[in-house]
């Protein structure tokens, strides 16, 4: 027998979710459908208001977790094996030294045996091109790189070798989408698969929300993503997004996820906006130039006949060791017309 909670099957995902954040699912026990329910295995009494009860539940084998100790890598290299990758629906993503690549066949071999559900492995050779592409190479398992993939409640098709899809910006997508208020126009200048709108969708009322993207593999995933979570309030569009917001009503939510030059097409965001209105872009840069990019930030506006002001900053990963990625709330302000 083993603690659990009894969760409706259509909220057990986003529970699930919450529990391994915060520690308290029991990965002892397996979980188990009974009926229209879910249950859970957890390490609380009770949890988003569900008390706990005791049940029959099937007990969970551990074997090898760190796939490090299986790849087969000499005793000399396992230093250089990465203790991170990316999780992108059932593949996973991994970036590997050149003193490695002889062994990337055994690494993905291990890394299958040790993350369940992961069905494929790719190395990844980098982003290329315009449309932040990654350049994969498969090394073990099967199938393609396109995938489903499960965030805060919603399902997303991607595939990262033909479209821009970022798992470690979960946290912050949830933030954006716990900001909004209901009635809101949001555009996303960047979109991707649009994963920043599906996740506002599913857990905010927006009036619309215009998803734009220049590359045209976008379109197919974008639709698909909007038919398979029931969105009816989200629009997506291929195109120039400098161009195809002039076209759009004002927008009480900006987002510009282009972190390597998201702050070159500020001036489009600032003017597309309402006058209450946010802006979240996102910025790579080293971490000691931060304060003196802020302050040439607001000057290159002003220059523009533009005014805003900073509100919030908040690094959101590291990128190199010594620069990391940022997210940067701005409002627009009345231009300073003193000088």
């Amino acid at each position: 027998m083993a603690r659990c909670i009894r969760v409706p099957k259509k909220g057990a995902e986003p529970l699930r979710e919450a529990l391994m954040e915060q520690g308290l699912l029991d990965l002892d026990h397996r979980i188990r459908r009974d009926g229209d329910f879910i249950l859970i295995p957890v390490l609380a009494d009770s949890f988003g208001g569900y008390e706990a009860e005791e049940a029959d539940l099937e007990v969970q084998e551990h074997g090898e977790t760190d796939y490090r100790n299986l790849s087969g890598v000499p005793e000399g290299l396992r230093d250089l094996l990465p203790s991170s990758f990316d999780v992108v629906g059932d593949i996973a993503i991994m970036k590997l030294p050149d003193e490695l690549l002889p062994y990337k066949a055994g690494i993905g071999e291990a890394l299958l045996k040790t993350e369940h559900g992961v069905r494929a492995v790719f190395l990844d050779g980098g982003v290329k091109g315009e449309f932040r592409i990654r350049d994969l190479e498969k090394i073990a398992g099967e199938g393609t790189s396109e995938t489903v993939h499960r965030e805060c409640g919603t399902r997303m098709m991607t595939d990262p070798s033909k479209v821009y899809f970022n798992p470690r910006l979960a946290t912050e997508r949830a933030r954006v989408a716990s900001l909004v208020r209901d009635g809101e126009v949001i555009i996303d200048m960047f979109a991707g698969v649009a994963p920043f709108g599906t996740v506002i969708a599913r857990h905010a009322h927006p009036a619309k929300i215009y998803s734009i993207d220049l590359n045209p593999e976008c379109e197919r995933f974008m639709r698909e993503n909007i038919r398979m979570n029931g969105i009816t309030c989200m629009e997506a569009i291929i195109g120039d997004s400098t161009q195809v917001i002039k076209g759009l009503p004002k927008a009480d939510r900006i987002i510009m996820n282009l972190p390597q030059m998201a702050d070159r097409f500020l001036d489009s965001a600032l003017r597309a906006a309402k006058p209450s209105g946010t802006i979240h872009m996102h910025r790579v840069m080293e971490r000691s130039a931060l304060e003196d990019f802020e302050r040439d930030l607001v000057s290159r506006m002003a220059s523009e006949g533009l005014g805003m002001r900073i509100v919030r900053v908040q690094e959101l990963k590291t990128y190199s060791p010594t620069m990391s990625v940022y997210v940067f709330d701005i409002m627009p302000e009345a231009a300073d017309s003193s000088e």
